[in-house]
């Protein structure tokens, strides 16, 4: 009999990434989803396909899935009290949510269950333990029986256009990159023999490895990008401009993580790294745009994600940050929208609060660069003096 997982969330990642990892290594694939279009062809078909956007078009076929309608509590939680693992991919907002109908399953189960949480969210294991706790009896030993194990998704999955979302509900695009990092010190049972899970002790470096140098580069790619009018990252990546200030930052970053992780991180891996990351981010072929990845300024220029947490990672380390001030600057007058011409509300709120607050203030208030620390200081005169210098452009 196959091994069983459950994917908790039948979207981009889950079916481009999850699923297809999981089938290709002989596992059945349960797919928990609220999307009714999604659940039933995965009951009609027990199969769908994953377009890989390189060069050369290819398709991979997934098979040995099912799907299982999220509202059904009552069988979710059946599904999990049977399982052999289980996986997330739903979001940071919708993980907490979930939680009862996973306690419930926990429950019913004599084994233990490692979970992995394919959320890209820093803090992920703990936010969903608290979840959990408030869910089972004080009793439960959530310790020993329960592995919440934190991971770092890179691959990279573009937006569908409407009329393949109306075609085929399961049609999934994206990159060839099929890797999920995972933290070692997570996991309660045995690792799955899985092509693609890549296990870390270290894990914290390659965690900031994919939000200080991936995200970074790509967030300087997408608000320089659309400063120049560019719609798509790989049209973005074109104009020199736009390609110097997201290889500038991404080194800025890479030294700074080199410095801060010397056991775990080399110059070279870090170069060979950026420089993968950037041909994947000139690949025209995936159609990624401009709008998708700069959206929700207010997630990204939190204290710690990608723009703000990558200054302070170069500031610790004594490295300088020319670049990264120049994509931070940049991203406060983005504009991008998607293709019916919409705006992200989240972003048209992001520019109320910069419209009142100013610059230095947003830089203070949102974030969280309010302390009076010399770096601060300049990093935040810097960011003023560089929207100064390109607003007239």
């Amino acid at each position: 009999m196959k091994p069983k997982i459950v994917q908790y969330g039948a979207g981009n990642i889950g079916r481009s990434l999850v699923g297809q990892l999981f089938s290709a290594a002989g596992w059945e694939v349960v797919f928990v989803d609220v999307v009714p279009e999604v659940i039933e062809a995965l009951n009609a078909r027990r199969s769908y396909e994953v377009i890989v956007k390189e060069r050369e078009e290819s398709r991979i076929r997934v098979e040995g899935v099912r799907g299982v309608d999220g509202r059904d509590s009552e069988r979710v939680a059946g599904e999990i009290a049977a399982c052999d693992f289980l996986a997330t991919a739903v979001g940071a907002n919708i993980l907490p949510k979930i939680a009862p109908v996973v306690a419930e399953g926990l429950k019913r189960r004599e084994e233990p269950l490692d979970i992995l949480l394919c959320e890209n969210l820093r803090g992920a294991p703990e936010i969903f333990r608290e979840a959990l706790q408030g869910c089972l009896p004080p009793d439960f030993p959530l310790e020993d029986r329960v592995g919440l194990i934190a991971t770092s998704i890179g691959k990279m999955v573009p937006i569908l256009p409407a009329e393949v979302r109306q075609r085929d509900p399961l049609e999934v695009w994206a990159e060839a990159y099929n890797r999920i990092i995972a933290d070692r010190a997570g996991f309660v049972g045995p690792i799955p023999e899985v092509g693609g899970l890549v296990v870390r002790d270290c894990f914290e470096a390659y965690v900031d490895r994919k939000l200080f140098v991936h995200n970074l580069g790509h967030a300087a790619a997408a608000y320089v990008g659309d400063h120049h009018g560019a719609k798509t990252i790989a049209e973005a990546m074109a104009i020199p401009e736009v390609a110097a200030t997201a290889r500038g930052a991404m080194e800025e970053s890479g030294k700074a993580l080199v410095a801060l992780y010397p056991e775990e991180l080399t110059e070279e891996g870090m170069q060979e790294h950026i420089e993968d990351l950037l041909r994947r981010f000139r690949n025209p072929a995936l159609g990624d745009t401009v709008f998708r990845v700069g959206r929700d300024r207010p997630r990204k220029y939190a204290p710690h994600d990608r723009l703000i947490g990558a200054l302070r990672a170069q500031a610790r380390a004594g490295v300088d940050s020319s670049h990264t001030i120049r994509a931070t600057a940049a991203g406060l007058s983005f504009r991008a929208t998607d293709e019916e011409g919409t705006r992200f509300p989240p972003d048209i709120e992001f520019d109320r609060q910069l419209e009142r607050l100013g610059v230095e203030g947003l830089m203070k208030e949102v974030c969280g660069l309010n302390g009076e620390e010399d770096w601060e200081r300049e990093v935040r005169g810097q960011i003023v003096q560089s929207v100064i210098a390109t607003s007239g452009d």
